[in-house]
């Protein structure tokens, strides 16, 4: 069986973030190279946070996915490298926290201050006329927010 980058990646579409589950480890960024030889694959990701929790959760997860389509040589190495940024998310992963309630991160230029964190777009009605709480929200990677549109707390993935 001839495999692919391709179909490993569209593969990998099922593993989701354990934390927001709607959204893949390909749209997040974190798989950051896949290479095929012959009938081994290896994967390699970068996860968001160097001492995130869910690391040995989303390896086992990757070698399941590939495991049940047939693979199975898979090794998963874990590389910080090139440090993961949210600029890395995919539109159509964006599209999904926001589906999902959490405001995704904005586009930046590699330089994030606390002034990237005001006035967020709420997820809920689309509104500017947001507050940041606090830049600590439940996990590492997002902060607290309130619309004083729709006057609804939302959290918002953290630009990094």
């Amino acid at each position: 069986m001839t495999i692919t980058e391709e179909q490993v990646s569209g593969w990998l579409e099922a593993v989701k973030d354990p934390e927001i589950p709607v959204l893949s480890l390909v749209d997040l960024g974190v798989i950051t190279s896949i290479d095929i030889a012959g009938e081994k694959v290896k994967v390699t990701m970068t996860p968001t946070f160097v001492g995130c929790p869910a690391i040995d959760y989303m390896k086992k997860d990757i070698v399941e996915v590939l495991q049940n389509h047939g693979i199975d040589q898979v090794e998963v190495e874990v590389n910080f490298e090139r440090q993961w940024n949210s600029n890395m998310i995919s539109e159509r992963g964006r599209k999904a926290l926001k589906e999902f309630g959490l405001a995704p991160p904005p586009k930046h230029d590699l330089i994030v201050d606390i002034d990237i964190l005001q006035h967020v777009e709420c997820p809920n009605c689309g509104s500017t006329q947001t507050v940041l709480k606090t830049p600590f929200g439940p996990t590492a990677c997002r902060s607290i927010h309130h619309c004083e549109n729709c006057k609804e707390t939302f959290e918002q993935f953290k630009p990094l």
